[in-house]
């Protein structure tokens, strides 16, 4: 039976991502350092933890948090396939400099987000792309992490500018079926915009929003004060758990995708990605808009409950 390592697999998306594949048919083993929780205990830290635990396995999906190149530079380097659901760009940039099977961009954003991108882009650019997501979602301490590491940092624009994170409010008119709030969201450094705009010949920028608008603007004033971050308390925002992602092309028609549970959509994407990997091997870096396109994952992410629209 084929085997597929999740490294953080009893997290907030790991676990969802064992439970899916062992849905599948898969031999999925949830891997980490607590015994008591894991099929396969592995130390990231540890390079020997890391090399024996990769006996027998036909691929890893990185749902950990931990972003080390090194570590997946060691499972491509034995021919085994790497995904990982990253959104962090730099991580991202090195990993599309690993020699080996890499696949990146698999979630809902970046992997949704690029492959919406891809059809808006059809009728030429700027595309715009919205990641709305439920504050009120109980996300892991590694999605949280990342929210708050954007605070005051700046990308590059593709107009050649510098933006910093959580500026530059834009507002998406969606369709009442898309069923979000509206009110304006937020520029914010997604990874899969920077290899987008080189591959699609347009701009293309993403945005930021929650479903409490108190959350998005806390996040807006927070990015030119991102110290007092440490100062807010622990625990659920105002917001439901509803998530949707949008791409606006050149023409103002929009591409969407809509669902509950962001970690569980996004590890029906990366199940789905896995598989695909195992089927149709990759030799090299490859982000999830490059392997499939959405109209073959739609089958997909109907039975996971995400609808699609456009309009």
């Amino acid at each position: 039976m084929t085997s597929v390592l999740v490294l953080g697999g009893y997290g907030a998306v790991g676990g969802h991502v064992v439970e899916r594949l062992r849905a599948a048919g898969i031999d999925a083993l949830a891997a980490g350092r607590d015994p008591s929780r894991a099929d396969r205990v592995v130390d990231l830290a540890d390079p020997h933890s890391l090399e024996s635990g990769l006996d027998g396995v036909s691929a890893v999906v990185n749902c950990s948090g931990a972003e080390d190149p090194a570590v997946a530079a060691v499972v491509a380097g034995r021919g085994i396939p790497f995904v990982d659901i990253t959104a962090t760009s730099g991580y991202a940039r090195e990993l599309e400099r690993v020699d080996g099977p890499v696949l990146l961009g698999v979630g809902i954003a970046p992997g949704l987000s690029g492959l919406l991108a891809t059809e808006a882009a059809r009728e030429g650019g700027p595309v715009d792309v919205l990641i709305g997501l439920g504050a009120g979602e109980a996300h892991g301490p590694a999605a949280t992490a990342w929210t708050y590491g954007l605070l005051g940092k700046r990308f590059d624009d593709p107009d050649g500018s510098q933006v910093r994170n959580y500026t530059r409010p834009t507002r998406f008119d969606l369709p009442a079926e898309a069923g979000y709030p509206r009110f304006p969201a937020l520029r914010t450094d997604f990874a899969d915009q920077h290899r987008l705009t080189a591959q699609l010949a347009v701009p293309v920028r993403s945005y930021l929003r929650l479903d409490s608008r108190v959350a998005t603007l806390g996040l807006a004033a927070l990015t030119w004060a991102p110290r007092v971050a440490s100062l807010v308390p622990a625990g659920g925002m105002p917001g439901g758990d509803g998530w949707v992602i949008a791409a606006r092309g050149g023409d103002g028609r929009s591409w969407w995708a809509t669902g509950r549970g962001q970690s569980l959509a996004t590890a029906a994407v990366a199940a789905e990605a896995v598989q695909r990997v195992l089927r149709s091997p990759i030799a090299s870096p490859t982000w999830l808009h490059e392997l499939v396109s959405l109209e073959e994952l739609r089958p997909a992410l109907s039975e996971a409950g995400i609808a699609l629209g456009a309009g």
